[in-house]
């Protein structure tokens, strides 16, 4: 069978450079993260991951101490892995600020050209002057192009989330106190003799803390104490290295709470899903973005808006955590059955090196990558970057993400056809440190169907 030839582009010379391989251990908090993700996740559970915890993953030589003047709230687990793309001493180039000029004309039109602001936003947006914050939200469509309708539809969005944090994180003990307030104010007003506590056969069934009733309260409260319990231990471990979420300031306080609330409120109004370990990562990006938007009015209400954008992202998404639909033909083994097909048709040397010769499974190290937008693989800063390209792109966010994941794999290509099971599962499972702008390159080439 004669073998498909290499394409062209990638015979350039910016894929023959070796990556950083020398032996420096990966900080405990990333371990951490990793193995906790989720007990679908777990090697005890799962079997699509491989763990082996006696091989130092390959990670870039000792970083120079990084300038004072690096955003410490946006360090990776690493502070060497912080690109370029986030060091503000360098200040932005004139590339970026011709494409921030660019962005700014576009969204402050009357009426927005999502399709141009696509194209500008893919070539990455910058992080200054609150652009981000509102592109993000019109790349997702919770603002719509036309900006005199912005101020109603944020009003009317902002109002409900209002209402489902009341409805909806309420504990039983205040909806009995609740009753209470209103059987006594009913009394005053009808002048009769005031009510105490409440007896026993004036407690309905369902809001009696004993009660076993599907309908009941309590019991739907007893139910999700577990789930609630997994939400507070993910938030806390949320970006450990980050004092935006973790530390005990109020600030990083209030930050885990909002995420606390997004989280807890989207899994009750999903009850085919719930709450998955990991969820917490994906919305992180989404409400670090929103909350530092300079605009007062925007950061106050950056729970509010996070929560409908993070419910519009997952609804591309939410099949691969539906444990239901594992082996369906649209669950997480189809989406990651389509990346092993996007690589033998780019790079079927690549491919058959690794699923046939060392027999190195993708769901071993894509299902991580897939399920969490890469958000575990990459430094902060340039998961940002990385979302840009996704959130752009409108084949929508898992296509394109399909495509990055194919281009890590490229990118490494030349250690994988030389390396063995073990060493490629390691390379793959802890990536190393890359260039992003020429990852989404490579992922940018994928869009066309290679010369049969």
């Amino acid at each position: 069978m004669k073998k498909k030839a290499v394409p062209e582009w990638l015979n350039s010379s910016i894929w023959s450079t070796s990556p950083a391989m020398n032996s420096t251990t990966t900080t405990t908090t990333s371990a951490s993260a990793s193995a906790d993700l989720v007990h679908r996740y777990s090697p005890s559970s799962n079997p699509y991951i491989y763990d082996d915890d006696d091989v130092d993953p390959p990670a870039p030589p000792p970083p120079p101490p990084p300038p004072d003047t690096v955003r410490r709230d946006v360090r990776d687990r690493d502070p060497g892995r912080l690109g370029d793309y986030d060091r503000d001493d360098e200040g932005p180039s004139a590339e970026e600020i011709s494409r921030q000029a660019l962005l700014l004309t576009e969204v402050s039109k009357k009426m927005i050209n999502i399709g141009e602001l696509r194209r500008l936003a893919c070539q990455g947006v910058p992080d200054n002057a609150g652009v981000r914050p509102m592109v993000w939200k019109l790349l997702l469509g919770y603002l719509p192009p036309d900006r005199s309708l912005w101020p109603s539809e944020l009003a009317k969005k902002r109002s409900h989330y209002k209402n489902l944090k009341t409805d909806l994180l309420v504990n039983p003990s205040e909806i009995t106190r609740r009753l209470e307030d209103s059987l006594y104010s009913d009394s005053k007003e009808s002048k009769g003799p005031p009510i105490g506590m409440l007896k026993r056969s004036e407690i309905a069934h369902g809001e009696h803390p004993l009660s076993l009733g599907k309908s009941s309260i309590w019991n739907k409260y007893f139910q999700e104490s577990e789930i609630l319990e997994q939400i507070d231990r993910d938030v806390k471990r949320t970006h450990p290295d980050m004092i935006f979420f973790s530390g005990d300031s109020a600030y990083a306080k209030s930050n885990q709470d909002s995420l606390r609330n997004i989280l807890i409120i989207f899994s009750k109004l999903n009850p085919g899903i719930r709450y998955v370990q990991g969820m917490n990562e994906v919305l992180a990006p989404l409400f670090y973005v929103f909350k530092t938007d300079p605009d007062e009015e925007n950061t106050a209400a950056a729970e509010a808006d996070t929560f409908f954008c993070f419910t519009e992202l997952f609804g591309g998404f939410r099949d691969n955590f539906c444990q239901q639909l594992d082996n369906s033909n649209m669950g997480i083994r189809s989406t990651i059955a389509r990346l092993s097909q996007l690589l033998k048709e780019h790079d079927e040397e690549l491919w058959r090196h690794l699923e046939v010769t060392t027999k190195v499974n993708p769901q071993f190290y894509a299902f991580r990558w897939i399920t969490l937008l890469l958000t575990m693989e990459f430094n902060f800063s340039d998961i940002l970057r990385i979302w840009d390209f996704l959130l752009s792109d409108p084949e929508g966010p898992q296509e394109t993400l399909l495509r990055v994941c194919c281009a890590m794999l490229i990118l490494v290509r030349r250690h994988l056809i030389a390396g063995d099971f073990t060493s490629n599962l390691k390379l793959l499972q802890h990536y190393p440190p890359t260039n992003i702008n020429h990852l989404l390159y490579v992922a940018s080439k994928l869009r066309t169907k290679p010369p049969i």
